[in-house]
């Protein structure tokens, strides 16, 4: 299984973009996509496929996140997955 180098990014999102967008974007690639943030000190990683797994990451605006892909398809999911974050698109 191929894995792809992880991303360190800012979270810029639209308003008009919902988490559930978000998780329905990943739902077509192969690989498992990651995202880890650091709360109060305490690394939290989630599955981004995982709807409730999305809700308590509890992401905003200008949180700092790591983005990681496993599979086949990693760095088309990774692209796609940092620019859908990163990029205020929506």
């Amino acid at each position: 299984m191929e894995h792809c180098s992880e991303k360190e990014i800012v979270v810029n999102i639209s308003e008009k973009v919902t988490i559930i967008e978000v998780s329905k974007a990943t739902q077509k690639f192969e690989a498992e996509i990651y995202l880890k943030k650091v709360v109060r000190g305490t690394p939290y990683e989630i599955n981004l496929k995982s709807f409730l797994g999305l809700i308590n990451l509890n992401l905003k605006n200008g949180d700092k996140i790591v983005v990681k892909a496993v599979g086949s398809d990693c760095q088309e999911a990774m692209d796609e997955v940092v620019h859908y974050l990163s990029s205020n698109v929506g």
